[in-house]
């Protein structure tokens, strides 16, 4: 949302955009200007942060304490990065791994509980 008027009432506590008084410009929820998204928005649009430190972080109320989310800069942000065929090859076999029971070496379709380290059947009980 961009505005050029301050917010007021319980916004207003959490406005900041000189970084006076918190550190780093801070806005109060879903009033960031333009050009600046958290890294799940920059994840949805197919970005990453890129190394850089946040520039800004928008502050809002919780009943037991505030929460922070910090804000980049989208001008600088790189796109995603994608894994190799052997990053993929090696994090199917990791996968598979996890639900490869130890005691009767059957693959479930399931994660192997790592509380028992067993498959639900080898340890004789259900869910």
């Amino acid at each position: 949302m961009t505005t050029t008027t301050r917010p007021t009432g319980a916004f207003s506590k959490f406005y900041d955009p000189t970084g006076a008084r918190y550190g780093l410009p801070t806005y109060p929820y879903s009033c960031a200007p333009d050009g600046l998204a958290t890294i799940r928005q920059l994840r949805a649009a197919g970005l990453r942060a890129g190394g850089h430190d946040p520039v800004a972080q928008i502050l809002w109320r919780n009943p037991r304490h505030p929460r922070v989310a910090y804000l980049y800069r989208t001008d600088l942000a790189l796109p995603k990065r994608t894994a190799t065929p052997a990053q993929l090859t090696a994090i199917a076999a990791a996968l598979t791994a996890r639900r490869t029971c130890s005691t009767c070496q059957q693959v479930k379709p399931y994660y192997i509980p790592t509380r028992y380290g067993r498959c639900l059947d080898c340890r004789g009980g259900t869910r």
